[in-house]
């Protein structure tokens, strides 16, 4: 089942680059076409997984802003942290 915290995983794990957009793209274009979302949460989280399914097309690319206002609405918070190379 598709969570919010397993959608927040996917976001911070890009953010990371933990994972490519490619990745991230195959990942939620899979769980639309599963659909299996939670009941209570199902519309919002299938809109935020649609959004992440187009971060690969130029006109639709994902931005540092919007991954913030996506895990807000999932209950999250980004968090940056520098360290030395």
């Amino acid at each position: 089942m598709i969570t919010r915290r397993i959608v927040a995983e996917q976001i911070g794990a890009w953010l990371r680059h933990e994972i490519t957009t490619d990745a991230l793209v195959d990942w939620a274009e899979s769980a639309i076409q599963n659909g299996d979302f939670g009941s209570d949460e199902s519309r919002e989280l299938a809109e935020i997984v649609a959004r992440l399914g187009l971060a690969d097309v130029r006109a639709f690319g994902l931005t540092w802003e919007e991954c913030e206002q996506l895990l807000h609405q999932l209950g999250y918070k980004a968090h940056v942290e520098i360290t030395a190379a």
